[in-house]
């Protein structure tokens, strides 16, 4: 049985150290998957101009393919280069619903994320989505700092 594993980026280098520590951890497994997911923040509260509708699928499509070519394939083939089996998949969302989402839909057993932490009145409101993912994650979270 193979195990799998989420790696959380975010495109920072906390991001970097949280691959390399699943992929520390997908050696001591031995046989593991790895699926690189990049969560772009959207947020249901944002209240936009009947124009800006009309554009928001088009931007959608575009922020994708950026996260995916910026992010998400050099991961992945990186990871690869390295001798693992991994994929990678960007979604909209909120961080820490479609982080989870992602590892129930392809029964991964841990999430490995990099601690990165909001500011001031943004984090007070709403928490941290790192936080949220550790409170609220169907399996096992790791936080890398």
């Amino acid at each position: 049985m193979t195990t799998k594993i989420v790696i959380g980026l975010d495109g920072t280098e906390t991001g970097e150290r949280a691959m390399a520590f699943a992929t520390d951890l997908a050696k001591l497994i031995g046989s593991c998957e790895l699926l690189v997911a990049y969560v772009i923040e959207w947020s249901p509260y944002t209240f936009q101009t009947p124009e800006e509708n009309a554009q928001r699928h088009k931007r959608r499509e575009e922020e994708v393919e950026l996260a995916t070519s910026r992010i998400v394939t050099p991961a992945v083939d990186a990871l690869k280069a390295a001798g693992f089996a991994a994929q990678g998949v960007v979604r909209h969302g909120d961080v820490a619903e479609t982080l989870n989402a992602i590892t129930v839909e392809n029964e991964a057993s841990q999430i490995v994320v990099g601690r990165a932490s909001a500011d001031g009145i943004k984090k007070r409101i709403f928490g941290s989505s790192t936080q949220n993912l550790v409170m609220h994650a169907d399996v096992p979270v790791t936080v890398v700092n």
